[in-house]
C-alpha cells in the first residue's frame, strides 16, 4: 500500500525524523490558510498523487506570497498531472500540500528497503539527490552506497556514521544524519514498511538534515497490525480493477497489452505472460486466482479481465492441484454467459478433474477454444487476436 507525501511526513515526524512544517489543503482558500500559519515568505505547493516526477509535470511550485500560494493551489487542484510514473493518462490532483521553503545547500538521496538477497533492511544513499535513482544506478552505480542492518543488533550509531561519511557530511551534520536515520529505521521496522524513499534529502545552510520529500510503501500482509496506517489508504489513487480484485482475494495487476490472462499460481502466471510475448502478443494483466479459488471467485476474475477495454482475447491457463479444473471450467462458463463473451477465449486445463473440466467447456455451447498445452495455448490466442483485428 502507498500513501501520500504529507501522510508519510506526518508519520516520520512522530519518530523524530526532521521534515519541513506544512499542511494539506483541498481548496485554494485552505491552501492560503495553511500558508498563513507557516513561516514565510517562501512556500512550496505540491500536488499530492501517488507518483514520482511531479516537479517535471508542473506539480511542484515555489511561491513567494500568500496570494501566489492560493493561485498555485487553484491551478493544481483538479488538474490532470502527467509524469513518467502515471502514464499518458495522468492522475487527477485532489489535494495539495503546502510547506515552508528552506535554504537548500545540498540535495542527497536516501532510501530504506528490504534486500531479499541478504534478508536485511538495507539503507541506500547517494550524493545524487533529486534525480531518478534508477538513472543513477544505471549510469553511475558507484555513487550509490548500501549499508545492511543486521536484525539481531538493529540500527547502530556506526551505521549512521558510515552513511553520513559516504554522503560527504561533516561536523554536526553527521550527528544530524545519525539521528535522522535512527528514527527512519525505527519507523520502518515498527510500521512494517517495504520501502521508504527520501528524494531529496537536503542539507540546509545551517547544517540541518531534512526530508524534503517522502515516499512510503507498506507490506499489505501486515496492515492488520496497523489500523492507523490502513486508514491512510486513498482508493482514488489506485486502479479500480486491482481494488476490486483484492476484495475477492485475487492477485491482479493491470498491464498494457491486449491478451487477458487468468492463471493459478504466480510462477505459472509469469511463464504464461512470457510465452505470450514469445509468440508476438502482449499480456493485458497478471492475474493469479490462487490455489483454492471458488466458482464465484473465478467468475469475478473473468469479469475483471473483460472490464479492461484493451483486452482483445483471453487465455485461461490452469494446472489443477488444489484448484480443480471442473471448478475453473464452471466459473469460466458462468462468467462468459453473464458478460456476453465478445473476444476470443482459449483455455488450457491440466491436472485434477481435467477431463470433467474439458467436458463442461465443450458442452457449454460457447466459442471456447481448447488447448493441449501452454505452447499450443499461447499460439492459438495470439493468432486469434490477430485474426480478429
Amino acid at each position: 500500500m502507498n500513501i501520500h507525501e504529507y501522510q508519510a511526513k506526518t508519520l516520520l515526524a512522530k519518530y523524530g525524523v526532521a521534515v519541513p512544517k506544512g499542511g494539506v489543503a483541498y481548496t485554494p482558500e485552505e491552501a492560503e490558510k495553511v500558508a498563513r500559519g507557516l513561516a514565510g515568505p517562501i512556500y512550496v505547493v505540491k500536488a499530492q498523487i501517488h507518483a514520482g516526477g511531479r516537479g517535471k509535470g508542473g506539480g511542484v511550485k515555489v511561491v513567494k506570497s500568500l496570494d501566489d500560494a492560493r493561485e498555485a493551489a487553484r491551478k493544481m487542484i483538479g488538474m490532470t498531472l502527467v509524469t513518467h510514473q502515471t502514464g499518458p493518462q495522468g492522475k487527477t490532483v485532489k489535494r495539495v500540500y503546502i510547506e515552508e521553503g528552506c535554504d537548500i545547500k545540498r540535495e542527497l538521496y536516501l532510501g530504506m528497503l528490504i534486500d531479499r538477497a541478504n534478508g536485511r533492511v538495507t539503507v541506500m544513499a547517494s550524493t545524487q539527490g533529486g534525480m531518478d535513482i534508477e538513472e543513477v544506478a544505471a549510469k553511475t552505480p558507484e555513487k550509490i552506497v548500501k549499508v545492511a542492518v543486521d536484525p539481531a543488533v538493529g540500527f547502530q550509531a556506526f551505521h549512521g556514521r558510515k552513511v553520513a561519511f559516504a554522503l560527504g557530511l561533516d561536523g554536526k551534520q553527521v550527528g544530524e544524519a545519525g539521528k535522522f536515520l535512527a528514527g527512519l529505521y525505527r519507523a520502518f521496522q515498527e510500521l512494517d514498511m517495504s520501502l521508504c524513499e527520501i528524494n531529496p534529502l537536503v542539507v540546509t545552510g545551517d547544517g540541518r538534515v531534512i526530508a524534503l520529500d517522502a515516499k512510503m510503501n507498506f507490506d499489505d500482509n501486515a496492515l492488520f497490525r496497523h489500523k492507523d496506517v490502513a486508514d491512510l489508504r486513498d482508493e482514488d489513487e489506485e486502479d479500480k480493477s486491482e481494488l476490486e480484485a483484492g476484495k475477492h482475494g485475487l492477485n491482479y495487476i493491470r498491464l498494457n497489452g491486449s491478451i487477458g490472462c487468468m492463471v493459478n499460481g504466480a510462477g505459472l502466471a509469469m511463464a504464461t505472460m512470457d510465452i505470450i510475448k514469445l509468440y508476438g502478443g502482449a499480456p493485458a494483466n497478471f492475474l493469479d486466482v490462487g490455489g483454492g479459488a471458488t466458482k464465484e471467485r473465478v467468475t469475478t476474475a473473468f469479469k475483471i479481465i473483460l472490464a479492461d477495454p484493451n483486452v482483445e482475447g483471453i487465455l485461461v491457463n490452469i494446472f489443477g492441484g488444489i484448484m480443480r479444473c471442473d471448478i475453473i471450467a464452471e466459473g469460466v462458463v458462468a462468467a462468459a454467459r453473464e458478460v456476453s463473451l465478445h473476444v476470443p477465449l482459449v483455455v488450457r486445463l491440466e491436472g485434477t478433474n481435467v477431463e470433467l473440466g474439458k467436458k463442461i467447456l465443450a458442452q457449454s455451447g460457447l466459442p471456447i477454444v481448447s488447448a493441449d498445452n501452454l505452447d499450443d495455448a499461447a499460439q492459438k490466442i495470439v493468432r486469434a487476436v490477430k485474426e480478429a483485428n
